[in-house]
């Protein structure tokens, strides 16, 4: 099917959801050994050498993922530097076409709209594709992991047990249910494709009725928890997820377009070995590992840089 995955609502891009993964990301850093380089991260100073330098935006899953890339090359012998929490997309892709940053983790959805708001997002292949034709020339894409930070609609642990809904049910499992649940979300969510229009257009689901709330954050999660609502919009990497049992609705016909975890790479500042390594990442990396680091890391106040070493080792990456 055929959407377009540009959303304001995206964690990476909405004001609210940014302003608390700031937050978020300031604590994470005073223990976070990648933050160690303590130079102006907005400098602009090219990579010294053969140093490779891995940035990240200011959100703590950005920081975590960069440590992860950051870690995997080191252990390919690669020299690596770091420059973490820098800002938006806004800021980091003008310092990756400059060369002062080399390596960024990215949602290649997100980044394909930004550059592009117009694109059609049909399939991971077109996505990838579409993405590195509009790329400045310097800039490449790398393997997509199958790990994805994206909108869903997510149920919380009571109603996923009264109507026995698993990880591996889909949103069209919800048709003969929705008239019975309360859906929670943005404003905004009532009038979008990527919201009410495309759940019933696309899926079927007429639901009881729907509450505003906020995008995916503290209102949104409450109301779930306290049953407020039975449904709401919850990205999918949200700690909240594992806290509170919910249980996020897989979206087979993408509904919610596609934010694969991918690294966005400044070409002639990695060699093939750190661009296999980070490939090799890639491949391991998938949603379920990526809420349970991001869990540990703002659920459980665990230092993102060993988070990151404990995984690589687990995958054999380390």
């Amino acid at each position: 099917m055929t959407t377009n995955a540009h959303s304001s609502r995206s964690f990476r891009n909405h004001p609210g959801a940014a302003a608390v993964a700031l937050a978020a990301a300031t604590v994470l850093l005073a223990g976070c050994s990648s933050s160690d380089d303590t130079s102006d991260p907005l400098a602009g100073d090219k990579a010294a050498g053969d140093t490779v330098v891995v940035g990240s935006n200011n959100f703590a899953e950005s920081i975590l993922i960069a440590d992860i890339y950051g870690e995997a090359l080191k252990a390919k012998g690669i020299k690596v530097s770091y420059k973490p929490n820098i800002g938006s997309r806004e800021t980091t892709y003008g310092l990756l076409k400059n060369g002062s940053i080399t390596v960024l983790p990215e949602y290649n959805g997100s980044l394909l709209a930004y550059l592009d708001a117009k694109a059609e997002q049909t399939s991971l292949a077109t996505v990838n594709a579409a993405a590195k034709a509009k790329l400045d020339s310097k800039l490449t894409l790398l393997e997509s992991s199958p790990a994805e930070d994206k909108d869903s609609v997510t149920v919380n642990a009571a109603t996923a047990k009264k109507y026995n809904l698993t990880a591996t049910s889909t949103l069209a499992d919800l048709k003969d249910i929705a008239p019975e649940l309360v859906l929670g979300g943005s404003p905004e969510f009532q009038t979008r494709q990527q919201g009410i229009l495309g759940l019933e257009s696309v899926y079927g689901l007429k639901f009881k009725s729907f509450k505003a709330l906020d995008a995916g954050g503290p209102l949104t999660q409450a109301a779930l928890k306290k049953n407020t609502v039975q449904a709401a919009d919850i990205f999918t990497t949200d700690p909240t997820i594992t806290k509170e049992k919910f249980v996020v609705l897989q979206d087979p016909e993408n509904l919610f377009g596609f934010a694969n975890v991918t690294p966005l790479v400044y070409k002639s500042g990695l060699s093939q070995e750190g661009i296999d390594a980070l490939n090799a990442v890639s491949a391991k990396l998938d949603t379920k590992a990526l809420l349970d680091l991001d869990s540990q890391v703002q659920l459980e106040s665990k230092d993102p840089l060993d988070v990151a070493k404990a995984w690589l080792k687990s995958a054999g990456l380390g």
